[in-house]
């Protein structure tokens, strides 16, 4: 009788984890994906870039380092505003600056009134990435990977620099690239 008693017991063991595990993802599906950690909001699907997607000005890569974008039609004062508030997020990385770069994409000529030569300056080519960067806010901020993926997006009004450091600062901390 005992022997029974422990096959029933050690098959339990295996099997209850599996079932409850199961059960609890079809029960509650969204339960791990609302609450993340981020302050940004993520970029779902992520938006690939090529080298024919975005038309960068001067030698300057997106491939290796960590970008931040301000992307808009023409140059403002939320586009002043937002280039300043990214040389901010930059200089209080401390350290870590090496590992980000600062990059404006205007549609029209126009440019920021402050001349800044480490902020790289690009235009929009491909339709598709135009497209994809329609369906979120105009005159946004977006976070590029190493890999060249927009990954997180930031409304430009509701700012807040210190959360957007927090993000870079845990992203940092995980990647090994850029």
């Amino acid at each position: 009788m005992t022997a029974k008693k422990e096959f029933w017991a050690l098959l339990a063991m295996f099997i209850l984890p599996i079932a409850l595990g199961t059960l609890f993802f079809y029960a509650k599906p969204n339960y791990f994906s609302q609450s993340t950690v981020n302050y940004g909001e993520l970029v779902r699907p992520v938006i690939a870039t090529d080298e024919d997607g975005i038309e960068i000005e001067g030698d300057a890569s997106l491939q290796g380092i960590w970008t931040i974008v301000y992307v808009s039609n023409r140059c403002e004062n939320a586009c002043e505003k937002a280039v300043a508030d990214m040389t901010t997020i930059r200089t209080l990385m401390n350290d870590d600056m090496r590992r980000i770069q600062r990059m404006i994409i205007i549609e029209d000529s126009s440019t920021p009134t402050k001349k800044d030569e480490s902020l790289i300056k690009a235009r929009l080519n491909s339709e598709k990435l135009k497209e994809s960067l329609a369906k979120y806010t105009e005159n946004a901020i977006y976070l590029i990977d190493p890999i060249g993926n927009i990954m997180l997006y930031y409304e430009p009004k509701n700012i807040d620099i210190r959360l957007v450091i927090k993000d870079l600062k845990r992203l940092f901390k995980y990647s090994r690239i850029g």
